[in-house]
Order: C-alpha cells, then structure tokens, then sequence
C-alpha cells in the first residue's frame, strides 16, 4: 500500500466553555476518508500518539487525537522516565468517565463537519491509559472498530470510580480488537480472560491478541519495552480493523 501525503495540525474543539486541543492528520489529497480517533497514554499527546496520528492519515484516514488531560493540565506532554510515569498516573487518576466519553464525542463531532470525512461510522486506537478509555469509547454508537492496547484496569475500575469498564461491554455496538503482552505484569492474564469472556458472551464482534514476549507498552518505539515483532504483527490487525471502515 502507497503511503499518502498528510497535513497535520493542531486544532481547538470547543464545547460548553471547554476547549480541547487536539492533534489532526489528514492526507493532502482530496477525497472521501474514514476518521479515526486516537487515545493518548498517560503522557499526553506527545511524540509517539502524534507518530501514530500520522501513521493513521498515510493509510487514508483522517485522524485527531484530542488531549485527554485537557482540563487539569492543558498542554501536557512528557517523556518516560519514573517522574513521568507518576506526573500522568496523578492526572490519570483525576479524569472522569463521563468527561471522557464527552471529549471524544467531540473529536468525533469535529471530524463529522470535516467535508472529507465519511460519516458513517468511525474508528478508535488507544494506548495504555488510551487503551482503557478506548474500550469505554467502543460504547459510542459512532464508533464501529476500536483497537484497544494494553488498557490496564478495563476489570477492575473506571475512571473517575463506579463500576468496572468491563460491565459496559454489552454497550459496544461495532468491533473491538484488544492487544496484550504476556509479560505485562500490570494486566494478569485473568484480567485478559475475563474481557475476552464478556466480549465472547455479548456476541461482540472481536479479536484478542495476547504477544509472548511482549511488556506493557510493547507498541510505543520510544520506550525500553518496545517489541518490534509484537508491534508489526499488531499493526497488521489495526489496519484489517479500520479496513472495515472503508
């Protein structure tokens, strides 16, 4: 597959006096394109989210990833050192389920005004933190194919507390792909077993893929836990996923 041109920007979406920035990429030539929504980890909308944005366009996509952080720190973005770790878990920790699913609708809402978005269902990828909150956004009656990597805590908790995300699996009404480490000691193999068993018992169309070998963060080529093999095999199921959406 040829690689297209892309534009890439920042872009301001404003709701009921929030405004969240978001990254875009879009390619260059003119047409009629998917969108897909992309999910930060916990360190913002930084090298490796804008990366993946881009990666997204080239492949005839358009692609916005809105700053999930916005309201406790806008503007964030940081590296992956231990101090970064705790700076994103802290604000992690302050999101909510509701503002989130808000926020992404929105992004949604955006691409929807764009003139070369197709309309008609959209796609989402999230990572770590995104991972999580990509399988919350699978609930969204826009979102038809959502690939969800390493979402830690889908079993356990939602943001902001309430029940754990996994109980809304019944609400998903498109396809969810969901990617795994096997040495992923934040994610226990139960865990991965527990979502695969409701997406198997809600007849929710999907995949998991569980990598040996493979650490949390397996994806991101900026962090120590990068696993070349797992992240090209995972990226080949991304692209049949949104395949879906053309």
């Amino acid at each position: 597959m040829t690689e297209q041109a892309i534009i890439t920007t920042t872009v301001n979406l404003l709701q009921d006096n929030i405004q969240v920035s978001a990254y875009l990429a879009e390619p260059k030539e003119s047409g009629s394109y998917p969108g897909v929504v992309v999910l930060q980890e916990i360190f913002g909308v930084n090298i490796h989210i804008r990366e993946v944005t881009e990666r997204i366009a080239k492949l005839g996509y358009v692609a916005i990833a809105p700053a999930l952080f916005q309201r406790t720190a806008p503007g964030f973005e940081t590296g992956y050192t231990p101090e970064d770790i705790e700076t994103g878990r802290g604000y992690a920790m302050q999101t909510q389920a509701s503002e989130l699913l808000s926020d992404i609708q929105l992004a949604i809402d955006y691409l929807k005004n764009l003139p070369q978005v197709k309309k008609d269902g959209f796609g989402c990828i999230g990572f770590c933190f995104g991972g999580h909150v990509a399988y919350l956004a699978a609930t969204l009656p826009d979102i038809k194919a959502t690939a969800s990597f390493y979402g830690a805590g889908i079993t356990t908790r939602t943001p902001g507390g309430g029940a754990p995300t996994v109980t809304r699996t019944k609400e998903i009404p498109g396809t969810l792909y969901a990617f795994f480490g096997k040495e992923d000691t934040s994610i226990p193999p139960e865990q991965v077993d527990e979502i695969a068993a409701e997406l198997e018992k809600y007849k929710i169309p999907h995949r998991v893929f569980r990598y040996d070998g493979a650490n949390h963060g397996f994806f991101c080529d900026h962090r120590a836990s990068y696993n070349p093999k797992a992240a090209a095999d995972a990226w080949e199921q991304v692209k049949q996923l949104f395949g879906q959406l053309n």
